[in-house]
């Protein structure tokens, strides 16, 4: 490794074969690899960097002294090696893993047009500058050169030519094809991509051909392939290890790892302050920099101060020295005497006034800056705005109104560009101060009177400029310079840089901030330098122009980044004889930066035939907070070039250095920035903690102590303590003098010789697990891997974000319009490979998104913070997205360990006594006893009872069925619904031939015929089926359902009405079903008027009244069996809780199909004998507000509802209720609404429903809840009643509690405080049905539980179903569900299972008989939660997060697949927001539920199946996802 850097050709005859020798004893083995090393070093010593006046320095240094053992290897190494991404990669490729590719609808990503001929947009003065980050020293790279090179593209193509571009079946097409992809071409004339350096080995890494059957997956199964690609890739080993997983304790809060013992940590001695030469004294130095310029204006009034260039790169004006003062000094004197009334001076000495000036107009700026000094005001340059959405544009409004600025300068040109309201005003743009805008051209100056003259002051420490500064967090803050600092900077400089008079200095970079200032418009008027002044736009077009400048001006100094020596090594076969001979000094203004230094080397390569000497490149380190920190000097030629390190990248992530001796792959070269400045006291602190200082071995941050440095943040002092008035502890905490320093946000260490090194900048820094990465080290590794193809321009940013109680990686990077999807596919897990091998670190997301969309800086850079906020907020809109969670995310805690249950019954009852719990079980009050014969009888049977009100009270009306008018179609009266239930039993025994018992298809809309049909089988004898009609737009995906009912119910007969009998025997329905094996179809719309010949009375209540078919939320098709016995208690039960009697009147917009929906609907109406007014859930689809306006209208106090009834009116009316008042529509009477529903209450629903429609009269009081399942139609009904009722019926209203989301993962229930973190509410499920007794158990050892623990609940009722109608009776499932019993505790009861978790709490309200209050609480079902690292979740909850996640996500639904977790949420926004979505729903999930999502599916409103109970449909939805019938925007497979 030590000889790097060193020409051996150049080596004398008898070193070399000394060298050669100690190789052939190595390659036999006759000496150890430390030995050679040591004897190697030693022979090339004299070979190495001289500093001058000193010893040459050794080669190990560490710990203070100079040791081989903890030391760096120093080497000069102008040939760096390349090999690093390369092998990277190659290491992955042994692994053989193949990723699976996003799945992405065509139409989503629609590229933006751009220009096809764009110059390079980098920027020139910005300090988040990542488009400038090119190829790193972490992979440098060897230049060759093509004679042929027309651009930067066919260059770079032409060095892949021959390696294998084929795609992988890894990047699957959406049609689950593999495609070849054709040999890219060399193109004549591409953008050039924005990149310091390239490399001529390029990598191109393709995973292997996918097996088309993995692990048993069919090969048509394309989702399914992609989910097991993605578990393929969970297989690899994590970092760090799973001992270093967090540990939940008994709070379960995540605790931090115990640091390794392996960490290498600092071991060389406490750092000395490094000290720079004395700052020589001159004697004709000014004593302010006004009177440098007074000075030359006077005496060398026609020699020039500054060219400034036109946007061909031409010459436009030359300002001299004369024409500077005196414009200068008619704008100082405007500014103090001329800009208000006679009697009224607006600016006063000290006031700040910004700077307003574009980078093409220097003169202006020039003129402005030393104006403002002369007039002793304090000049704030800013960029010039735009529009009101440039990147940070609030933040310089912040900065400018902190300064009391009320004044801005510009020029007249630069004015007419400002946007402007459409009065012609100047835009006001967001956050700013009011501002009064002054030109500054000659033509509005005012030349001074005779006897006026510009008071200069010696230089004192009042401010002389303030420059403004981004921080990592988009904040800007403004640097405060005091004259002195101006002044003793600029004498530094010119002693460092050895300026001389007359000197000619090209600058390209930005004027107005940083080095472009210091050198190009401070330190060079001070020595009479001649500055040309390069534009931005000028490179854009003429990347070579600087070069051509230096030429043609024999230019002494040049002032330039990394970015314009690559382009100009891009260009430079344009210019053939250019020549860089006169140039003494080649100032690299970013040459800190670890990337710098392939793009110095690449340049020199190239130039050195051009005259540039290697010595005239000089690095140098800056900050705004301590100015200069150090700069190489400029050498002599013939001595050595400077010093380079090699270190290791994991020494570096943990704050030490050392020498990268073992892997290769992941070192990084930084070149020094030469020494401190002169008059400078430099040393290194820790970047975290109190400043303590660092140890020779170890990255610190450099702080410094000089005169010529800022001075503070203006107007923040506290910030300002912080930066600079930073004073060195020692290792004991003891202050090491009274000395301020000012810290510069650079990292590094002090190398041999004194000299400096940087390393990265604190606002790079990222934090991930506790090591430190460099965000410019990550930048560099992903261009090195062959970002031609897909990168634009190299325009990539790096950031971290908080997620999970860690800082997480993202890159984000800018994508070609040309880019393929496989090949941007391909780019990103091969940067995904090459960070993790290299930094040992892993990403969380790497996305792209379309060219020239991220917001750039003023000069054209990356603006990172307003990049990373785009992220969070879901605003970055990117094309491509790779997720990486599994391999980042190494900080959840340790998956729970279920114990086997080996606890008996009696240890479990002590226990719950010793906790000093009771048994979770509550119960309804008493059904009662009935004494009266004829109440006996008239409620026996539900056909006996209807006839009993035909002939009492025939013209009592108990149904209206309303339209979507709210119109009255039908009503039925007792003596109406008896007569038709009549003609419909005879025509069932005539028409169809029905025999008793036999089962018989209710086939109808919503409405009273329904209820006729059903009244008219009981009165045959028949057993009726309910069955939900087929949607007639969508027959193919309805009428399946209702044939499947009707085969598995073995019907008989089916009555319908006309219409859908024409609907069952269409064209239509013959392509999705067999229609000529319907059973019987009779039409009941016409019948004729007969009666049969006797009414059907059951020998036995027990016999069956009707099945119950519905569709469970799991995707199940299951009928019960509701005897006649179970019909007569429900409704009884039913009307004791709802007080119903014959003079109420109830509203329903309810499915009257199944459930409690259906017995409201149909029974309880003919039981009770109140009046019911029906109203279609459909009907509201054309008319939204016919409910609300029916309750209204017909005064109605209690009235049912589901949810999807609800949530149509809370979306469609939420914003319409002054409409609805205007209309009269008044929901005052409402006493009680109740939500009808199988699953956990939805309280943020029922919350915005009546905090939406109070406005119209609604009580806060007024919404409740049912509870009901299979097994028992009607567990917990509640309806509010008022005070004036009997006080033996009255209960409390339905109660709220918040529990622990933590602790019910547990199958634990923990009471929280309302706002608690990770508290769920929930909302009580009703009160408890009369005659109702439930209990909570444990599902597996079916235990009683405490009222603590979540369990299933179990019920005991008089209308439990009597079991599942099966063709062939599964006696097991029936006596598992049914008829199961406890394991202990009661074993004699017989209990039906609901198959839902929830627990019970006892209250503090007061039942009626005084009794405390117990109440049900309904958590979710039992067969939907999902088992995830031994823990129970529930879908409901991961869905509330996910929605919550961004405003585009209309509903989502979560199942899990083979151990993933996938969400499927539908996008309600544009389509371009979709993959915006996947970052922030994983980490939704990740930061609530401590749980990784492994597939993010997005998909259209609509695509999530809902059951006609508004419950979502699951597993329905996973099976759509596996067979790939979604049709979705974006699925997004995370790593």
């Amino acid at each position: 490794m030590a000889d790097r850097g060193v020409d051996l050709s150049a080596l004398p005859k008898e070193v070399r074969d000394q060298l050669a020798e100690l190789d052939l004893e190595l390659s036999e083995g006759d000496i150890t690899q430390k030995g050679y090393e040591k004897k190697r070093t030693k022979l090339l010593v004299p070979y190495f960097i001289h500093t001058p006046g000193k010893e040459p320095s050794p080669l190990f240094w560490g710990g203070g002294e100079f040791h081989a053992q903890k030391g760096f290897l120093f080497c000069v190494c102008a040939d760096i090696h390349s090999e690093a991404v390369q092998a990277a990669l190659a290491k992955h490729k042994e692994e053989k893993m193949a990723l699976p590719m996003p799945t992405k609808r065509r139409s989503t990503y629609v590229p933006s047009p751009i220009e096809t001929r764009t110059p390079p947009d980098s920027s020139s003065g910005s300090e988040d500058e990542t488009s400038a980050r090119r190829q790193s020293s972490v992979v440098p790279t060897s230049l060759v050169v093509n004679p042929n090179l027309q651009s930067p593209d066919s260059w770079i193509n032409r060095t892949v030519q021959g390696s294998s571009t084929s795609s992988s079946a890894s990047s699957t097409l959406s049609h689950g094809e593999a495609k070849p992809q054709p040999q890219s071409q060399p193109k004549s004339h591409v953008v050039p991509i924005d990149v310091q350096a390239i490399a001529c080995v390029t990598v191109c890494f393709l995973p292997p051909p996918l097996s088309a059957h993995l692990l048993g997956v069919p090969v048509n199964s394309r989702v399914s392939t992609k989910i097991q690609q993605l578990l393929n890739t969970l297989k690899r080993p994590k970092r760090p290890p799973l001992s270093e997983f967090f540990t939940d304790d008994a709070e379960e809060i995540v605790e931090v790892p115990q640091p390794d013992p392996n960490t290498p940590k600092p071991e060389g001695r406490q750092i000395m302050p490094v000290k720079g030469e004395p700052l020589g004294v001159v004697s004709n130095w000014p004593p302010a920099l006004q009177a440098a310029l007074a000075r030359w204006g006077a005496t060398q009034g026609k020699s020039p101060a500054l060219t400034a260039l036109d946007i061909t790169g031409k010459p436009l004006y030359t300002l001299t020295y004369g024409k500077l003062w005196s414009r200068s000094v008619k704008l100082a004197y405007t500014l103090l005497n001329k800009l208000g009334t006679k009697n009224e001076q607006i600016l006063k000495p000290g006031d700040k006034v910004a700077l307003v000036y574009p980078n093409s107009d220097p003169g202006m700026f020039w003129v402005a800056f030393y104006g403002c000094l002369l007039a002793e005001v304090i000049p704030v340059p800013i960029e010039v705005p735009l529009s009101r959405k440039d990147a940070g544009i609030c933040q310089v409004g912040f900065l400018l109104g902190s300064c009391g600025v009320g004044l801005a300068l510009t020029s007249e040109i630069c004015l007419k560009g400002l946007p402007k309201t459409p009065t012609g005003e100047i835009l006001q743009f967001k956050g700013w101060p009011r501002l009064k805008w002054v030109v500054t051209d000659t033509k509005y100056l005012t030349k001074p009177s005779k006897d006026w003259q510009p008071h200069i002051p010696t230089a004192n420490t009042d401010p002389s400029y303030i420059e403004y500064k981004a921080s990592k967090d988009g904040t800007v803050v403004g640097v405060a310079v005091s004259k002195v600092a101006m002044l003793t900077h600029c004498q530094a400089l010119t002693q460092a840089c050895n300026y001389s008079e007359g000197e000619t200095l090209v600058n390209v970079l930005d004027f107005k901030k940083d080095m472009g200032l210091w050198h190009g418009v401070l330190t060079a008027v001070m020595n009479r330098i001649h500055t040309i002044s390069v534009p931005y736009a000028v490179m854009k077009a003429c990347p070579l122009s600087w070069v051509q400048r230096v030429h043609i001006h024999k230019a002494r100094i040049a002032l330039v980044k990394c970015r314009d020596l690559h382009w100009a090594m891009m260009a430079h076969r344009e210019q053939r004889d250019t020549s860089l001979a006169s140039l003494r000094m080649l100032i690299v203004a970013d040459g800190a930066n670890p990337w710098s230094v392939s793009s110095c080397d690449a340049f020199l390569n190239v130039f050195q035939s051009h005259g540039l000497k290697p010595e005239v490149i000089c690095p140098c380190a800056t900050s705004p907070e301590a100015m200069t920190v150090a700069i190489r000097r400029p050498g002599v030629p013939g001595t050595p070039l400077p010093a380079r390190a090699i270190l290791s990248l994991g020494g570096l992530s943990h704050g030490v250095i050392r020498v990268n001796t073992e892997d290769k792959n992941s070192a990084l070269t930084v070149q020094d920035v030469g020494h401190v400045m002169p008059g400078a006291l430099m040393c290194t602190v820790r970047p975290d903690g109190p400043p303590q200082l660092c140890k020779t071995d170890e990255i610190g941050e450099i702080i410094i102590n000089s005169r010529a440095g800022g001075n503070m943040y203006y107007g923040l002092p506290g910030v300002t303590k912080n930066t600079f008035e930073v004073i060195p502890v020692n290792s004991n905490g003891v202050p090491i003098g009274e000395i301020p320093f000012v810290r510069s946000g650079l990292l590094g260490f002090v190398g041999p010789g004194s000299l400096i090194f940087v390393v990265g900048k604190i606002e790079g820094l990222l934090m991930v697990s506790g090591r430190r990465h460099n965000a410019d080290d990550l930048v560099a590794t992903a261009l090195a891997v062959e970002p031609v193809k897909t990168v634009y321009r190299g325009r990539i940013a790096v950031f971290s974000v908080t997620v999970f109680y860690d800082e997480r990686v993202a890159i984000v990077a800018e994508q070609r319009p040309d880019a393929s999807e496989e090949d941007s596919f391909q780019w990103m897990s091969r940067v995904l490979q090459a960070i993790d091998s290299i930094h040992q670190v892993g990403l969380y997301c790497l996305a792209l998104v379309p060219a020239n969309t991220l917001p750039k800086t003023p000069l054209g850079g990356i603006h990172i913070s307003d990049t990373k906020q785009f992220f969070l907020d879901g605003n970055l809109h990117p094309c491509n997205i790779l997720m990486c969670p599994h391999t980042c995310v190494t900080n959840l805690p340790k998956p729970r360990q279920k114990q086997p249950v080996g606890v008996g019954p009696a240890s479990v009852m002590v226990g719950n006594l010793v906790a000093g719990k009771r048994i979770a079980q509550a119960a309804g009050r008493d059904l009662g006893v009935i004494d009266d014969q004829d109440l006996v009888r008239k409620h026996q049977y539900l056909t006996e009872a209807l006839q009993w009100r035909a002939q009492t009270d025939a013209d009592h009306v108990l149904f209206v069925l309303l339209n979507a008018k709210g119109v009255t179609v039908s009503t039925a009266t007792c003596l109406q619904l008896h007569k038709r239930a009549e003609k419909i039993a005879a025509a069932l025994t005539e028409k169809g031939s029905i025999n008793t018992g036999e089962n018989v298809v209710l086939l109808y809309p919503p409405g009273i015929d329904l209820i006729a049909a059903f009244y008219g089988c009981l009165y045959a004898g028949c057993v009726p089926v309910n069955v939900r009609p087929p949607h007639p737009q969508n027959l193919a995906a309805t009428l399946p359902t209702v044939r499947m009912i009707i085969d598995v119910s073995k019907a008989a007969c089916i009555l319908t009405t006309q219409g859908l009998m024409r609907t069952l025997r269409s064209k239509e329905a013959a392509a999705s079903v067999n229609i000529k094996t319907w059973p019987t179809i009779i039409d009941t719309d016409d019948l004729p008027r007969r009666r049969p010949p006797q009414i059907y009375k059951p020998p036995t209540a027990e016999m069956i009244a009707y099945l119950d078919f519905s569709v469970s939320t799991t995707g199940m098709l299951t009928g019960v069996k509701i005897s006649h016995a179970a019909v007569s208690a429900l409704c009884r039960s039913v009307k004791l809780q709802c007080e119903l009697y014959s003079s109420r009147q109830i509203a329903i917009c309810l499915d009257p199909y199944c459930g409690l929906g259906f017995v409201l609907w149909c029974l309880a109406s003919v039981y009770s004998g109140h009046q019911t007014v029906l109203i279609p859930p459909f009907e509201l689809e054309s008319c939204l507000s016919l409910w609300l306006s029916t309750l209204s209208q017909y005064r109605i106090r209690d009235t049912f509802c589901s949810y999807s009834v609800m949530e149509l009116c809370t979306k469609g009316l939420g914003s319409q209720t002054e409409l609805l008042k205007a209309r009269g529509v008044s929901l005052s009477c409402v006493r009680s609404c109740v939500v009808i529903a199988e699953e956990r209450p939805r309280l943020a629903l029922s919350h915005s429903f009546t905090k939406l429609f109070k406005d119209i009269g609604l009580s806060s009081r007024a919404v409740s809840t049912t509870f009901g399942s299979r097994v028992n139609l009607a567990v917990c009904l509640q309806i509010k009643r008022d005070l004036s009722v009997l006080q033996g019926t009255t209960g409390p209203d339905p109660c709220t509690v918040y529990v622990d989301m933590k602790s019910l993962r547990h199958d634990r229930v923990r009471l929280v405080e309302r706002g608690a973190p990770q508290s769920l509410p929930l909302m009580e499920s009703g009160k408890i049905l009369p005659g109702v007794r439930v209990i909570i158990v444990n599902p597996e050892t079916r235990g009683p539980l405490g009222d603590s623990h979540l369990g299933e609940i179990w019920v005991n009722s008089p209308h439990n179903a009597s079991g599942y109608y099966t063709i062939y009776g599964e006696e097991s499932l029936q006596a598992n569900h049914f008829n199961t019993k406890l394991s202990f505790g009661d074993p004699q009861t017989l209990w039906a299972r609901t198959g839902y978790l929830g627990f019970v709490k006892r209250t503090e309200l007061l039942e009626a008989n005084g009794d405390r209050h117990d109440a049900l609480f309904v958590v979710g079902s039992l067969d939907e939660t999902l088992e995830l690292r031994g823990l129970r979740y529930h879908p409901t909850d991961i869905e509330i997060s996910v929605s919550r996640a961004h405003r585009s996500i209309a509903e989502s639904a979560v199942f899990t697949w083979t151990n993933l977790l996938v969400v499927v949420s539908e996008l309600c926004g544009s389509e371009q927001d979709a993959l915006d979505l996947v970052p922030l729903i994983t980490n939704a999930v990740l930061e609530e539920h401590h749980l990784i999502v492994g597939v993010v599916v997005i998909v259209d409103p609509g695509v999530i199946p809902i059951n006609s109970r508004g419950e979502k449909q699951r597993m329905h939805l996973r099976d759509s996802f596996l067979a790939d019938q979604l049709d979705p925007i974006y699925v997004a497979y995370n790593m």
